[in-house]
């Protein structure tokens, strides 16, 4: 073989095992980008042209896939789309959030349990179909969470969570501002960027599910977590005597605390439940300083601070309590301020928790999984995450909240003949904007069926008209008696 044919020869060989070693790269070390990819049009074609699963409240599904007149032969539509796009999310061209993303191995039938039924449709050359996801939301609750968050004044930012404290499960959970996720399913992509722009650029933040997502201080339904480590010290009841009076002077500073109402709380001295009802600063300043850092830490962990739980909507945001703080920053976590700060759904978790016994269980939202042919495929089984407080500390809890409801700041989340317990909480921001109001509750007190935290993060309301139990109490309320008279 002459010289120039060699050459030939070995660059034709090189350019061959250029052009495997470019394949396989292609075929298994970049598959699964490429096929994420949202400029992938054969996979956004593939994607589209497969009748997605249904997510289901009750039996209704709030979001399908229906025939559509086009290349993509499916159309994502949700049938109550502002109400339920945080827990739903959006199915688009170039991804999914929340129930869309969750589940997508479900929803697109690439689940592998879902492997007899893809068969089975190859074998009869049928159209692939997508797995059905139930959800544990209760119509009725979250009717009443979104038609609450709607109702507050102005163009409001909040968020609800409801929860079964025996179990877990999701019954409500709402957020405000909220957005349209049919936009978002569109064929039309320039215009699904287009939304997707705007409402990135928009600062009231409406893709965030305030629920999960949203961390800030809870204020004074924190307090149920400082009389929690207090009773479980073995040092206080319902009935022990606390400091009371007008100031709380920080340890190590000369910084002086007052009530919320500038007052007394009722005396020098008073009972832990005459605290709770009248929410006195003075009290639980107090009690968390004696407490301690440590303690204090304790406690909040055990209710499900600076963990993650809500494992099949994605996880939500720490509620975070810092086991770094100092005594001034420690005594001012007693009231839910300093360095604290929890998402609703935390507190409904310390709610539930305390309606439970003290079990702190595990939060979820999807009931079951189905194939197709609605075939259970999996059912969620409630989980303990952790024994937060003894039953006698939660039975001392529940009647210092009942007591609360029925003559101290709760009174607007009162249930005729219903005993309801409930804490409210305004935490304070910085000087330039109001406090947020908070509001936490369950019901009934002897039979707890449903534990309901509400944050309204702002709202047209005058600063010295925000108030936990005059904005959240109704919603709360409104919440509650949905589940019980279901």
């Amino acid at each position: 073989m002459n010289k120039p044919i060699r050459v030939v020869s070995v660059f034709c060989l090189v350019l061959f095992m250029a052009l495997l070693v470019n394949a396989t790269y292609l075929m298994y070390v970049r598959s699964d980008d490429l096929s994420k990819d949202p400029r992938n049009r054969r996979i956004i074609t593939a994607t589209f042209s497969r009748e997605r699963g249904a997510i289901l409240v009750g039996k209704d599904a709030i979001a399908r896939s229906v025939p559509s007149d086009d290349k993509y032969k499916f159309q994502r539509v949700y049938s109550q789309p502002f109400k339920y796009a945080p827990i739903t999310g959006y199915f688009s061209w170039y991804g999914q959030t929340g129930i869309e993303r969750s589940q997508n191995a479900v929803l697109a039938g690439d689940d592998s349990r879902l492997f007899v039924t893809r068969l089975v449709d190859m074998l009869s050359n049928g159209d692939p179909k997508g797995g059905n996801v139930q959800l544990t939301v209760n119509a009725a609750a979250q009717d009443a969470a979104w038609e609450g968050l709607e109702n507050l004044p102005g163009d409001a930012q909040g968020a609800v969570v409801a929860l079964e404290p025996t179990t877990g499960r999701v019954l409500a959970m709402a957020s405000t501002p909220t957005f349209d996720p049919n936009n978002f399913a569109s064929h039309d992509f320039t215009e699904v960027k287009d939304t997707s722009d705007r409402l990135n650029a928009d600062d009231r933040d409406p893709l965030i599910n305030r629920a999960i997502g949203t961390t800030l201080p809870p204020g004074s339904t924190f307090k149920l977590v400082t009389a929690a480590a207090a009773i479980e010290s073995g040092n206080y009841d319902a009935d022990s005597m606390v400091p009371g009076g007008y100031k709380f002077k920080l340890p190590q500073s000369t910084t002086e605390i007052s009530n919320h109402d500038g007052g007394n709380c009722g005396g020098n001295r008073i009972t832990m439940t005459q605290a709770m009802e009248v929410s006195c600063n003075v009290s639980f300043l107090s009690l968390a300083n004696e407490l301690g850092t440590e303690a204090m830490a304790d406690q909040a962990e055990a209710f499900g601070f600076n963990s993650t739980s809500l494992e099949d909507l994605g996880g939500q945001a720490k509620s975070l309590y810092p086991r770094d703080m100092d005594p001034p920053q420690t005594a001012m976590s007693g009231i839910g301020q300093s360095n604290v700060t929890a998402t609703p759904l935390q507190m409904a978790m310390v709610a539930a928790a305390i309606a439970n016994d003290g079990d702190v269980m595990r939060p979820y939202i999807v009931d079951e999984v189905r194939a197709p042919n609605l075939s259970v495929l999996a059912r969620t089984e409630p989980q303990s995450i952790s024994k937060a407080i003894s039953s006698s500390t939660a039975g001392e809890l529940t009647k210092m909240l009942v007591a609360t409801v029925e003559v101290g700041t709760a009174t607007p989340a009162q249930i005729p003949n219903v005993e309801v317990a409930g804490k409210t909480g305004t935490a304070q921001s910085t000087p330039e904007r109001p406090p947020y109001a908070w509001f936490v509750s369950f019901a009934p007190a002897n039979d707890p069926k449903v534990a309901v935290a509400v944050l309204v993060q702002s709202s047209d309301t005058s600063r010295d008209e925000i108030a936990g139990g005059r904005l959240g109490g109704p919603i709360a309320k409104a919440i509650m008696e949905a589940v019980i008279n279901r």
